[in-house]
């Protein structure tokens, strides 16, 4: 598997199950209907681990512009190849939110309100204020790409011998954007992630879904800029400390 490759099936897994948990607890008629926000939020990082997981060997499981850019500043990733990653990523969010709409298909047609059907594919703040909106992405974004920059391999004292975790060793990863999305998520529904946000709006202009909301443009520019933003700022500061 490439790189290009793996971060599209890597992306697409992170958003059929991260847009799947919102259509399961948002959507009528679901099982999971109204079961509330520590279902999204686990939902969600339980979709960070399978993604990584699955993407780690062949791409550095980056399934996020934010962390590609992040990565790049630092020092840590080539920037030669971050417009491939990101254009990945971004397909990859494009077919993951294509699926979710076909699995979920029935219940949307049973929901009558556009917003909430909006919702599966992309954030929007519960108090629409552009310049807080935008800094509760950006916090966020700086928690997620600091923490994972500072990331440790055990080693043995003894050797230094690298001692690993496999399939294990992205659990810290999911943790991570749990804790993000209980303590930090709840004013913008922490997109963290531009293509996360933009890749499934798109799909929702373009899906043939019944008695749909507006794809609220004028908002969508926040939770694109405000990762980036929050990424660089987070390798600045781990230039600085190094």
């Amino acid at each position: 598997m490439t790189p290009f490759i793996a971060e599209i099936i890597g992306t697409a897994l992170l958003i059929i199950l991260g847009g799947g948990v919102v259509a399961n607890v948002e959507l009528n008629k679901t099982i999971g209907n109204n079961s509330g926000w520590i279902v999204v939020t686990t939902g969600w990082a339980l979709a960070v681990y399978v993604a990584v997981v699955v993407t780690a060997p062949f791409s550095g499981a980056h399934v996020n512009p934010a962390v590609s850019v992040g990565l790049a500043l630092a020092g840590e990733f080539d920037w030669a190849l971050v417009p491939s990653y990101i254009l990945a990523q971004m397909l990859g969010a494009m077919l993951g939110a294509a699926v979710v709409w076909l699995v979920y298909k029935n219940h949307f047609d049973a929901t009558p309100d556009g917003d909430t059907k909006k919702a599966v594919f992309c954030t929007a703040p519960a108090i629409r204020n552009s310049f807080f909106n935008l800094i509760g992405e950006i916090v966020g974004t700086f928690v997620l790409v600091f923490t994972i920059l500072n990331f440790t391999d055990a080693a043995l004292a003894d050797s230094n011998e690298i001692v690993g975790l496999g399939s294990l060793g992205a659990l810290p990863v999911a943790f991570l954007v749990w804790a993000i999305g209980l303590s930090l998520g709840g004013t913008t529904g922490y997109a963290i992630n531009p293509a996360r946000d933009l890749g499934p709006r798109i799909m929702h202009a373009i899906l043939p879904i019944k008695d749909k909301a507006s794809n609220d443009w004028g908002y969508s520019w926040v939770p694109v800029f405000g990762p980036i933003i929050g990424a660089g700022l987070a390798a600045l500061l781990a230039l600085f400390l190094a």
